[in-house]
């Protein structure tokens, strides 16, 4: 009696291989892309070739980005929930450090308060992205920095 050695990733690039014309891609595979992405904050070239070496075939960039900008659309309404419950916390901590964006630098501004956490990339620090986030302009309580 055989047994059948066939891993899951196997069985995917099988069916993947199969397949003609586009593709669906579930669940579970966006939210790998988007953990490594967003969470990891892997490169998107590095992302795209892990999962060719995972799964034999080659998944567009642009085809990954779109699983990011359908999980932004997604989260609009708790976004603007949470910037209202950050607006009427009586104290809120801000902070921003710096990330490379193509190889230029670029600004991850943070605001926090209980426990909401909100992140915003802006290519400046300072009033413009102070101005351009809109978070602070509208604030009224305590804010608790590290300068």
């Amino acid at each position: 009696m055989r047994r059948n050695t066939a891993t899951p990733i196997d069985a995917l690039r099988l069916h993947l291989t199969a397949l003609h014309g586009p593709l669906q891609y579930g669940d579970g595979l966006k939210a790998f892309v988007i953990n490594f992405l967003v969470c990891q904050m892997v490169a998107l070239n590095r992302v795209q070739k892990l999962l060719t070496s995972m799964l034999e075939v080659v998944i567009a960039e642009a085809t990954l980005l779109k699983f990011v900008l359908r999980l932004h659309q997604a989260l609009e309404t708790w976004e603007t929930q949470a910037v209202n419950q950050i607006l009427q916390a009586p104290a809120i901590h801000v902070d921003e450090t710096s990330l490379r964006v193509d190889q230029l630098s670029h600004w991850i501004h943070v605001y926090s308060a209980g426990d909401i956490t909100l992140k915003f990339l802006h290519r400046k620090r300072g009033k413009e992205a102070i101005a351009s986030i809109n978070i602070i302009p509208r604030y009224g309580g305590a804010i608790i920095h590290d300068c």
